[in-house]
């Protein structure tokens, strides 16, 4: 089987909405496009044919992680080769429903302290206003909306969580601020990040945690995984200020609990 001279194979589904699209990624993988946007829908494709690849992953196929709206693969040229990778994918898709399919039950929810707005969260005003919201009701959806952590990407440990409610369908900023904190949470459409490490972003700071998702040094370093649930309790900025100064795990005062 030879790859077209459009790099691009469509298996096209039953249901518009999920139209799994075949690209080469770099030398040695494969992305599998779900969707453009990560709605409902393409969410739940991802994990669906995520979790089919891991079943049976193809011969050669060393990687699979799924991201917001696609799957990347990374192969092992000398045991195999793109075609064959894309070839035995193909057969996957064909074999696995993804339409309609939806995201697994949560297996961990995890409670994280956040203070919002004021100094600690000093776009929060702008952002309830981009949503239409007043300050007090974006505060409510954000404390009363549990989230899923999506993916795990960008850098080390850090989670892209959501979907928030279709108003926080907000664009990112058109400049980017310079630096916002570790432990900062932040967010633009409908999803909320927590900064593992001081950056600059183009998403809007809307609070600040004292939990730090990823620290080489711990075990395990990465403190979310894909798939937890995550729900914010408010705290005093005196009390965020405490739990820095004394957060010797990282966690910032968050609780994780089992649920199966």
């Amino acid at each position: 089987m030879h790859l077209p001279a459009n790099p691009l194979i469509i298996f096209a589904m039953n249901a518009p909405e999920v139209t799994p699209e075949i690209l080469p990624h770099g030398p040695d993988g494969l992305s599998i496009r779900l969707g453009l946007t990560p709605d409902q829908a393409t969410l739940g494709a991802v994990q669906a044919l995520r979790s089919a690849l891991e079943a049976t992953p193809p011969q050669g196929v060393e990687e699979i992680v799924g991201a917001l709206a696609s799957v990347y693969l990374r192969f092992d040229p000398t045991r195999t080769s793109r075609a064959e990778v894309a070839a035995a994918t193909r057969a996957i898709i064909d074999q696995t429903d993804l339409v309609g399919a939806t995201l697994p039950p949560p297996s961990r929810r995890w409670t994280i302290p956040v203070v919002l707005g004021a100094d600690r969260g000093p776009q929060f005003s702008e952002t309830a206003k981009a949503a239409g919201l007043s300050d007090s009701a974006a505060r409510d959806a954000i404390l009363s909306t549990p989230v899923r952590v999506l993916t795990i990407g960008f850098a080390p440990g850090l989670p892209y969580m959501g979907l928030m409610p279709p108003e926080w369908d907000i664009p990112r900023l058109t400049e980017i601020t310079p630096n916002v904190p570790k432990g900062a949470l932040v967010a633009a459409v409908r999803q909320l990040i927590i900064f593992t490490n001081a950056t600059p972003t183009g998403w809007r700071h809307i609070g600040q945690t004292a939990f730090e998702g990823f620290d080489p040094g711990r075990d395990p370093a990465t403190l979310l995984r894909a798939g937890d649930e995550v729900r914010f309790a408010t705290i005093s900025p005196s009390e965020l200020a405490a739990l820095e100064a004394d957060n010797a795990d990282g966690r910032g005062g968050a609780r994780v609990e089992a649920l199966s």
